[in-house]
C-alpha cells in the first residue's frame, strides 16, 4: 500500500465497499455526535466522509486535532443508509470506517474559515493567501485558470502558431503606463525595465523571419489597482502574424476566443463576432467598450433641437455641441425620471433631459417647448411610445457621449433588460489615429503609436490629422475590455511621418525605438497582432468581479504583497552594490493640540 494514499478524496464509489483504502489531506470539518465522529477529508481533488466511534483506537486522535490539520486516514470503504447519502458529493454514497489515524502536520487556529465562503476581509485573506486558496470556489478559479491556458495553448498550436519566450528584463518604454525599474549592477546609473508588454520584441520576431508567434506574457506595468486590472503584473495570450491584413488577425483569435468561452461555460456565444467602428460605437453605445447584452441604442438628435425654442439645447448645438437620446423602454413616469436626472447630478454632470410618452402624448419641459412634428420625429428615431420615456444627454461630444453610456448601462441594469446567459464579443474597429488635447490642441496620438495609418504615406501627407484613422481594433466582452492590436506600421519612412505629426522628431524615434526602427530599415514584412488579456477572461468565466479572484498570489489595492512583505527595505551594501543612493520624501510631522 502506498504511503500516503491508495486513492484521492473524489476516488472511492459504492464500487469500492469492503476495501481497505488510505487517503491523505486536510480536516476540512468534523462533526462530534458523543459516541461517534465524523470527518469531512479534503484534498485537491474533492471529500471524503470518514468515522470513528468511542470504542476505535482512533477516537480520541480524530477529536484532538484542529481542522486544516494534514492527516492519512487508512480504513474499510462502508455504504452509507440511504438516509445519509449526500448527494452533493461524489463520494456521497460511502464512508470510510478509520482503522489508523496518522498525522502529517498540526495545523494551528486558522484566521480564516476554509470551510466556508465567509469574507474574511482583503488583508486576512491575502496575509494568508495559502489558506484562502484551499477554499472551494478560489481554490476551482485557480483550476479554471490553468485549464483556460492549456486550452489557448492547444488552439495556438493548431493554428500553426509557435511559443517563443521574450526577454524580462529590457529598456524602459516612453509611452504607456509607468515602468517597473530594475537598477544594473554592471552599469551605475543605468537602469533595466520589466516590460509593460512585449511589444517591440514580438514585432521583431516578425522581422526576423518567424511567421505566427504567441505566448502566455507577463507584463508589468507601475499602475494602480482596479477590480478589472492588478496592480504590478499581469498575463495576456501575446501574438503576431506576418504577411497579414486586419480581418486575418480576426480570422486567427475569433475561433480561439469563441471556442474558449464556449468550452469553459455553458453560456451562448454568437460568432461572428460583429465589426463596429468607433465613431458607430461612441454614438450608439456612449463607449468603445460597449455590452451590448443591453437593448438600448443611443441617438444623435442634435439637428432636431438646432433652433428650437427649448434654449439650452440649441445653443449647445450652435455652440458645436451634441445632443444625444437614450431611450427608455418603460421608464414613462415622473418618479423614474426624477431618479435619472438625480443620478445624472450625482455623477457630475448637470442633469439628464426628459420627454415621457402617456395617452398619446408627450410631456415634460422639452415636450413644451417642441412642436409636434420634432416629437414624433423623436419618436420614430428611439423606437418610443406610451408608457416610455427618452433621455437627453447634451455637451461637448465626448463628454455627452459618456453620460449617455452611463445612462444606457444603467436603465440596462436597472429594468433588468441585460440578456443574461451569453457573451457577446465584437470588434471595435477604425480608431483614430490621433487626438488633439481639448486644451492645448496639440496633436498626439490617440492609441498605438506603432499602428499603420489607412491610406499610408498618403494619409499622412494629405488628410486632417484628426481624419485619418487607424488600422487598430479592441475586441470587447460584455462591456469589458479583453485586448487591443492594430496592423503594424512596418515601414521606416512612414513611421518617422507618423512620429513627426505628433511632435516628434526622427532623432526621438532612432533613439527610444532603436532596435525596432533599425530592423525596419532591413527588410520587414506586413504584421499584425493582438494581447487578449488571461486574467479578464478567467474573471469573466468565473462570474467573478475583481481579479483578485483568479489570480494565485496577487497583491492588494496598494500593490503591496502582504503575505511575503514586499515590497520592503534592503541592505545598505546590497544599495552601495547598485550605486543607489535613497532620497526618501519627509515624513509627515506629528499633528499636536494647540
Amino acid at each position: 500500500m502506498h504511503r500516503y494514499r491508495t486513492h484521492t478524496c473524489s476516488d472511492l464509489r459504492d464500487t469500492h465497499v469492503g476495501e481497505t483504502v488510505r487517503l491523505s489531506g486536510w480536516i476540512h470539518r468534523r462533526r462530534d455526535h458523543g459516541q461517534l465522529v465524523f470527518l469531512d477529508l479534503r484534498d485537491h481533488y474533492g471529500i471524503t466522509q470518514c468515522v470513528t466511534d468511542v470504542e476505535d483506537p482512533a477516537f480520541q486522535q480524530v477529536e484532538k486535532y484542529r481542522l486544516e490539520s494534514v492527516v492519512c486516514i487508512t480504513g474499510r470503504v462502508v455504504k452509507r443508509s440511504d438516509e445519509t447519502i449526500n448527494t452533493k458529493l461524489p463520494t456521497g454514497q460511502i464512508e470510510v470506517r478509520i482503522d489508523d489515524f496518522e498525522v502529517l502536520s498540526a495545523a494551528d487556529q486558522v484566521p480564516l474559515q476554509v470551510n466556508s465562503d465567509e469574507d474574511a476581509g482583503e488583508e486576512t485573506r491575502l496575509r494568508y493567501r495559502y489558506l484562502d486558496l484551499r477554499r472551494e470556489r478560489v481554490h476551482n478559479n485557480i483550476i479554471l485558470r490553468s485549464k483556460v491556458i492549456s486550452s489557448i495553448r492547444r488552439r495556438m498550436v493548431e493554428q500553426g502558431f509557435m511559443e517563443f519566450q521574450t526577454p524580462i528584463l529590457t529598456a524602459s518604454s516612453p509611452e504607456g503606463a509607468r515602468d517597473f525599474l530594475v537598477p544594473s549592477r554592471l552599469h551605475p546609473g543605468k537602469f533595466y525595465a520589466l516590460p509593460q508588454a512585449p511589444q517591440q520584441f514580438k514585432q521583431l520576431i516578425m522581422v526576423s523571419g518567424f511567421d505566427r508567434y504567441f505566448q502566455i506574457a507577463p507584463c508589468f506595468r507601475d499602475e494602480d489597482s482596479r477590480a478589472d486590472r492588478s496592480p504590478g503584473e499581469f498575463y495576456q495570450l501575446d501574438l503576431e502574424m506576418s504577411f497579414v491584413e486586419q480581418e486575418d488577425v480576426f480570422a486567427a483569435v475569433e475561433p480561439v476566443l469563441a471556442g474558449v468561452f464556449k468550452e469553459f461555460s455553458d453560456w451562448t456565444v454568437p460568432d461572428p463576432f460583429p465589426r463596429i467602428p468607433y465613431r458607430e460605437a461612441m454614438l450608439k453605445y456612449g463607449s468603445d467598450k460597449p455590452d451590448l447584452r443591453i437593448p438600448i441604442e443611443i441617438a444623435d438628435v442634435s439637428e432636431i433641437f438646432r433652433g428650437s425654442d427649448f434654449a439650452i439645447f440649441a445653443k449647445l448645438v450652435e455652440g458645436g455641441g451634441v445632443i444625444r437620446a437614450i431611450p427608455g423602454p418603460k421608464c414613462g413616469s415622473r418618479a423614474i425620471c426624477d431618479r435619472m436626472n438625480s443620478w445624472a447630478q450625482g455623477q457630475g454632470a448637470p442633469g439628464l433631459g426628459y420627454m415621457i410618452f402617456g395617452d398619446g402624448e408627450a410631456r415634460g419641459p422639452i415636450a413644451n417647448r417642441l412642436p409636434a412634428e420634432k416629437i414624433e420625429a423623436l419618436k420614430a428615431i428611439t423606437g418610443m411610445g406610451d408608457g416610455d420615456a427618452i433621455f437627453f444627454a447634451g455637451g461637448k461630444e465626448l463628454e455627452a457621449a459618456k453620460l449617455a453610456g452611463q445612462a444606457r448601462l444603467k436603465l440596462g441594469a436597472d429594468l433588468d433588460i441585460v440578456e443574461k446567459g451569453v457573451f457577446k464579443l465584437c470588434w471595435i474597429v477604425d480608431f483614430p489615429m490621433y487626438e488633439a488635447d481639448e486644451g492645448t490642441g496639440v496633436i498626439d496620438f490617440s492609441h498605438n503609436p506603432f499602428s499603420m495609418p489607412q491610406g499610408g504615406m498618403e494619409a499622412l501627407e494629405t488628410m486632417d490629422p484628426l481624419d485619418i484613422l487607424a488600422f487598430q481594433y479592441d475586441v470587447v466582452c460584455n462591456g469589458v475590455e479583453l485586448s487591443s492590436g492594430a496592423i503594424r506600421n512596418h515601414r521606416p519612412e512612414i513611421m518617422y511621418k507618423a512620429f513627426e505629426i505628433a511632435g516628434y522628431g526622427p532623432e526621438v524615434v532612432d533613439d527610444k525605438f532603436a532596435g525596432m526602427i533599425n530592423a525596419f530599415k532591413f527588410g520587414a514584412p506586413p504584421h499584425g497582432g493582438i494581447a487578449p488579456g488571461i486574467d479578464r477572461i478567467v474573471m469573466m468565466l468565473a462570474g467573478e468581479q475583481n481579479l483578485r479572484e483568479v489570480i494565485l498570489f496577487p497583491m492588494n489595492q496598494r500593490a503591496e504583497d502582504l503575505m511575503m512583505n514586499a515590497p520592503s527595505e534592503v541592505r545598505p551594501e546590497q544599495l552601495r552594490d547598485l550605486h543607489i543612493k535613497l532620497a526618501l520624501p519627509p515624513k509627515a510631522a506629528p499633528k499636536t493640540e494647540g
